[in-house]
């Protein structure tokens, strides 16, 4: 499967525009990522895509992304590539034993808090800077569903420092901005 397969089948079911929006953002994220770990661009770009394409259908744990995983793998999806999916949600007792898919479950929630943080700027993500996405990290009020345990595992997990890894994300947010409407 390639690149242009996985956006279909990512359109095909997922209708709503900002979960369309967050699978981009977390699709910028892993391939930037894949870039800097000297990975497959389009196989850490599909990962990321694809993590949440089965939400609409199956928004209940544990139904996601379990169903989603089923219908990778009758579409010919690598197990690398599902069992990283299925890591991105603690509740499947899926181990994220990769660098791929641990780079999946740090970037999941922090890029929906990223995009919590910039569209209430005027700027957007265009002068959105680590310290304001750190200090609405401590507001537990703003962007409340978003787990900063999550977060906070994530990144333990991928070992890369707090401020480094939020300026990662945003920085390849930013890149895909135009798409993302940030």
């Amino acid at each position: 499967m390639n690149y242009n397969d996985a956006l279909q089948l990512m359109h095909e079911n997922t209708k709503n525009e900002a979960l369309r929006k967050h699978m981009y953002s977390v699709e910028a994220a892993m391939r930037a990522y894949a870039k800097k770990f000297a990975e497959d661009e389009e196989k850490w770009a599909i990962v990321g895509l694809l993590h949440d394409f089965d939400y609409e259908m199956y928004p209940n744990a544990p139904d996601h992304p379990m169903k989603g995983s089923e219908i990778l793998k009758e579409k010919g999806y690598s197990e690398e590539i599902r069992r990283a999916i299925l890591g991105h949600a603690t509740y499947s007792g899926v181990p994220r034993d990769t660098k791929m898919a641990q780079t999946l479950f740090a970037c999941d929630e922090l890029c929906g808090f990223i995009t919590a943080c910039a569209v209430i700027r005027p700027n957007k993500i265009a002068d959105l800077e680590v310290s304001s996405v750190k200090k609405k990290l401590k507001d537990k009020g703003f962007a409340k569903n978003v787990s900063r345990e999550d977060i906070n595992v994530g990144i333990a997990e991928l070992g890369i420092p707090l401020e480094e890894h939020i300026q990662f994300v945003i920085d390849a947010m930013r890149g895909s901005s135009e798409r993302l409407g940030l």
